[in-house]
Parts: C-alpha cells; structure tokens; sequence
C-alpha cells in the first residue's frame, strides 16, 4: 500500500465513521419553523440527526416541555458557536447579527442550513466561498418557495439545460392578498387583515407587499439558476398596495387576473434583467389558478423549455421540510462541495428592470370631455400603440375608472408618458400600469 493509498484510505474509513455516528445540530431560533423543525428531528422519524442545542433571546418564555431534556436551550450564541456541534441551522432571521453567526459558525468548522432570504441574497457569494475554503457546507433551499425544492431541482434536476428565464410567484403573503381580492371583491386593506389574522402576514408587511421579499428570493434564483449573481437592491420593485378590486373586474375583462410576479431573463449579450411587479396573468394559467399562499416558480432552458414547480410557499411545516432536508444533505456529503454552488463565484452582474411587454393602465377620472384624447396623444408621443380601451358602466363620473390596453412596450417609454398625463387636474389618483404576462 502505498502511502497516498494509506490516506485515502484513513479518510474513507472516518467517513464512515462519520456516517454511522449520528451528527449533532444545533437551532437558532425557536419560532413557527423553529417549532416545526425541533418537531421532526426529535420524532424518530430522521435517524442520524441529533438536536443538541437551541438557541433563542428570552431562552425561558421559549422553552417547551416537549422537547427532549437532552436538548441545552440557550440565550448564548458564544455557547453555540464552541460547542461541538456539526451542523447549525439558522432560522432566526434578518442580515445582522445573523452574518457575523454564520460566518463564525463556518469558520469554526460547523456547516450552516438556513431559510435566511435576506442573508443569501446579500451575502449568499461570499459565505459560500467561505464555506468551500474551509471545506463545510452552506444550503439554503428553504430561503426560497418554502416547501419546493426549486433551488436543488435547479442546480441538479436541470444542471444539462443552460436556462434564460425565470418567472415566479415567490410570495406568499401577496399570493394571498391577491387572490382573496380577486375571490371575494375586498378591499386591499381588508385581504390584508385577513392575511395577517391567518398567520400569512407580518404585522408590517412592507416588506412582503411591497417587493423586497420576492426580490430577495429572485436574486437567489437567478445566483443559483441563471447563474448570474445581482445585487438583489438592484432589482426593480413595485408595490402591490395600489390594486383596486376593481382591477380583478377589468382583468376578467380580459381573461386575466393579477398576481405578484418576479421576473428575471438573460438576454443575447448577456444583459440581465430582473424585476417584481404586480401583472395580469390567464385565468387559465399556472399563475392564474394559485390561491391562498401558493408559490409557483416557472423557468425556460435553451434544451429543455418551460418546467414549472409548484408547492406551498409558507407555512411552518412546509418549510421545515426543506430545512431538515438540506440538514439530511450535509450529513450524507460528508465533506463534498460547499452548498448547491460547487463552481467558483461568478462575478457580479449588472441588472436591468425596462422588461417590453403589453401593459394594462387603469386611470380614476373626474370625467370631462378630452380626457382620452389627452391621453393617446401622450401614448404616441413615445411611439406607444393603444390595442383597446375598457370603461365599465355603473360607476359615478366623478370617479370613473377606464383601463387603456397597450401593445408591446418598453416600461421606461410607459412611464415617461404617464408622468406626462399626470400633470393634468382631472386625475382623482395616480394611474397605475400593470404588464401583462401571457
């Protein structure tokens, strides 16, 4: 046996070794997937998984009878971090302290499972760098569409195709919303009573609403996918708050309903362009027929065409799943690459948000003669083609909305005509333009 037969095969016997002995974890974090994750590990139902520590603030109003008095429950992260532990799981939330814990956690050894959105989409490179030169691991699946494995189905399922698309519906607090709208006729304000009062929105849900939590996961997609890192800030967002009920009544007009959707595709050249927008999509469609807080993720290769993925996008169960599954992961590579990444970090790419599409644009008007040919005559100065024009009847003149329909067009030609009309004094709000997704 020669001596480099000798190593290999003294590594080969501690990974199995390695294998046989279960491999110790520690949580931080103990909320609604905290829970659900602490629940499957100590069920029985996952052998070679062993809980070992949980971490939480205020560690005493956390702590739950239920839990194996094995378990150390801790309001320490330093007790953590030097424990002998293989694995961390993070679940707390947040950027900071949450990268400086992960970051200590990977270079003392430990391997890092996390559904931190926020903490991949700024810091997702850089930690699985870290990660790789320290040989651990970094997995993060249920930062994205919670229970469906888009991200590992990505990265392996399609690692033969070169995709160049990716639409999505990644939230699901606005899934909710929306489709509570489009069911019920309620209010925005109201759909968002209800989401909260169901557990599927935060008490500010600014965040969700307004784009940043979609655009954080897209930002991940488009890393781990399209393999062109952006700065998930670079992303174009724009708030669902603004829809109406009355828009619902205008899409089914068209056959259409609206759905937050994230958007992102590599153009010829290499350009890339990302966004997350409320948009009318088919009744019909995949995004179309998503209720409650359902996610749908769709993406196009070169080879392959279109594949969709669909699942419960929230919840604490669905996403402990994906958690402890990643966990699971770790164990079996027994040192292999670090997370779904196994190639260097690409470089930053430069981001986009000007998609062309056909859009919907919904005025409210104090109606008087004019307002329309105003409005076309806006349209045409920045070579914008008009394809219809809905006025719904019923509604009082001093608040009547009409929708207009637009042929294909860049957003930024759009906009520039929009800020033109807006200017007039027969506006009783901001005309909001939707694109619309076929």
């Amino acid at each position: 046996m020669t001596a480099n037969d000798s190593v290999m095969h003294d590594r080969a016997m501690k990974a199995a070794q390695a294998a046989k002995a279960p491999s110790r974890v520690a949580l931080l974090g103990f909320g609604t997937v905290g829970q659900a994750v602490t629940r499957i590990l100590t069920s029985g139902d996952v052998p070679g998984l062993s809980l070992t520590h949980v971490f939480n603030r205020d560690v005493a109003r956390k702590r739950a009878d239920w839990v194996p008095a094995s378990v150390a429950w801790t309001e320490s992260i330093e007790a953590v971090l030097a424990a002998d532990v293989d694995i961390v799981i993070e679940l707390v939330g947040g950027v900071h302290p949450t990268y400086e814990w992960v970051r200590r956690a990977l270079e003392s050894g430990k391997s890092v499972v996390t559904a931190n959105k926020q903490l991949m989409a700024h810091f997702g490179g850089e930690l699985l760098d870290l990660a790789r030169a320290k040989g651990r691991e970094i997995r993060f699946e249920a930062s994205v569409a919670g229970g469906i494995p888009v991200l590992r189905a990505l990265q392996e399922g399609l690692a033969g195709d070169r995709l160049v698309e990716v639409r999505g519906i990644l939230n699901g607090t606005c899934a909710y919303i929306l489709s509570r709208m489009q069911t019920e006729g309620t209010s925005f304000a109201d759909a968002l009573k209800e989401a909260q009062a169901a557990g599927y929105a935060e008490a500010d849900p600014t965040e969700d609403v307004d784009g940043a939590d979609a655009a954080a996961k897209l930002a991940i997609i488009v890393a781990v996918g399209l393999r062109r890192p952006v700065r998930v800030g670079a992303i174009a967002t724009r708030s669902i708050r603004p829809i109406e009920a009355v828009d619902f009544e205008y899409a089914r007009q068209l056959g259409c309903t609206i759905r937050q959707i994230a958007r992102a595709s590599v153009e010829e050249g290499g350009k890339v362009f990302a966004a997350v927008r409320p948009a009318l999509v088919p009744l019909n469609s995949a995004f179309g027929r998503v209720e409650g807080s359902q996610n749908v993720v769709t993406v196009r290769g070169v080879y392959g065409g279109e594949t969709s993925f669909s699942g419960s996008g929230a919840g604490g169960s669905p996403t402990a799943v994906a958690v402890v599954s990643d966990v699971l992961s770790v164990r079996q590579s027994l040192g292999g690459t670090a997370g779904l990444d196994a190639g260097p970090a690409p470089a930053v790419h430069e981001v986009h948000g000007d998609f062309t599409a056909p859009h919907y644009v919904r005025f409210i008007v104090n109606d008087k003669p004019g307002i329309l040919a105003q409005v076309t005559a806006a349209y045409a100065r920045y070579g914008i083609n008009i394809d219809g024009v809905l006025q719904l009847p019923r509604f009082r003149k001093d608040r009547l909305p009409f929708v207009t329909t637009l042929e294909e067009c860049p957003e930024s030609m759009l906009d520039k005509a929009l800020a033109d009309v807006s200017q007039s004094d027969y506006h009783v709000q901001p005309p909001i333009a939707l694109p619309i997704f076929e």
